[in-house]
């Protein structure tokens, strides 16, 4: 399975990796929200691949679904750039990500980034790694010590209960962490905790396939996850807060329940 995934990966990968250095058609989702020709050719040649690999599989796009979560049966969760906004300004934060459930628990999951070409990858039950690298969550204990990432939501556009709740969470964490970071993938977010690079993130009204695949990642490198309220997430749940395990409770005290 993980190895099919794989393969996909590279192959899109060199649609992006094309796309990275060439002249772009940006369209607007929303007033902030972007997609290029390059977010939908890749998607659409995810899509053919895995449908010839996984033909019992439900496929669900970012730019092509129909429904956001099913929560019973064999979906696959992809997202053909995350991190639209880095691609097209010339950062090189972004993945390629895709994320196998069963009956809402994931089962495998990878997220490439072709321009720093790293691929990271899991599978339940056999560990996380970044390039044949096994992957283990940090040691940090401390919160004031943490290294946090996060991101911000499109609807704070609008200055509604999104955007209130980024302002109160980041006036409430920043004095009582070490910092944070925005690197603007959530997938990428995952996997940098699941590496170690940072101890601890939290973020709103991210959709299942900006999280699907960083999920098991994480998991599977000894993290945890779950809402601001600390309750058990799911693909539907309006926050996520993942950490290495020892600051999770902490954080989650220093978050707004929403």
């Amino acid at each position: 399975m993980i190895e099919i995934l794989k393969e996909i990966a590279l192959k899109a990968g060199e649609i992006v990796k094309e796309g990275f250095v060439a002249p772009k058609d940006i369209s607007h989702k929303g007033i902030v929200d972007l997609v290029t020709q390059y977010d939908v050719l890749t998607e659409q040649f995810l899509i053919c691949e895995l449908k010839k690999q996984f033909e019992d599989y439900m496929l669900i796009g970012e730019e092509s679904h129909d429904i956001t979560v099913l929560e019973k049966g064999k979906v696959i969760y992809i997202d053909p750039i995350d991190g639209t906004t880095n691609f097209i300004h010339g950062l090189p934060y972004l993945g390629i990500s895709m994320g196998i459930w069963e009956d809402s628990n994931p089962v495998a999951g990878i997220v490439y980034n072709p321009i720093l070409n790293d691929m990271f990858w899991a599978q339940k039950g056999k560990g996380a790694y970044c390039n044949g690298r096994k992957l283990s969550v940090s040691s940090q204990d401390t919160l004031q010590q943490a290294l946090l990432a996060t991101g911000f939501p499109y609807a704070k556009a609008q200055k509604g209960p999104e955007y209130d709740w980024v302002i109160k969470c980041m006036t409430n964490l920043l004095p009582n962490v070490q910092d944070i970071r925005r690197f603007g993938a959530a997938a990428l977010d995952l996997c940098y905790l699941a590496q170690g690079n940072v101890d601890g993130f939290y973020e709103i009204d991210l959709k299942p396939w900006d999280v699907a695949a960083g999920i098991i990642i994480l998991q599977e490198a000894g993290g945890k996850i779950s809402d601001s309220s600390n309750n058990p997430y799911h693909l539907g749940s309006k926050s996520i807060v993942a950490s290495n395990c020892r600051i999770h409770d902490p954080l989650c005290k220093y978050l707004y329940p929403i």
